[in-house]
């Protein structure tokens, strides 16, 4: 089973950044796609940024140009890095790993999510 592990969120204020890690753990074969979601109170979860295994990005509208992610395929790691931070960017972040297990099953994991709160 594989688990991602978030860390790096926190309070920080208007303006400011924030850099979160995600990483593995357990056993896997590969893994592909990496991806950032929120979820804020009473709004549904949404993609925030997210990496395929060639580098390719894919952003929400609401972060172009602010945020950037990124990914060290040797560590297995993905980082998301959070400039120009707003009040709307609060929210629980989740890691996602996309990949082959051991025995090459697809598994599609969700890490426990780190808070991330903006103060304006």
């Amino acid at each position: 089973q594989v688990q991602p592990v978030e860390s790096g969120g926190g309070l920080v204020q208007s303006g400011g950044s924030l850099r979160l890690s995600c990483a593995p753990s357990g056993s896997f074969f590969e893994i592909n796609a990496m991806g950032w979601y929120r979820q804020a109170p009473g709004k549904q979860r949404e993609l925030v940024a997210a990496i395929d295994s060639g580098g390719n990005t894919n952003y929400a509208d609401s972060v172009k140009g602010r945020f950037t992610i990124s990914r060290d395929n040797a560590k297995y790691t993905v980082y998301l890095q959070m400039s120009n931070l707003k009040a709307d960017d609060t929210a629980v972040y989740y890691c996602n790993l996309h990949g082959y297990g051991m025995g090459y099953t697809v598994f599609d994991s969700w890490g426990q999510g780190t808070q991330v709160t903006v103060s304006s």
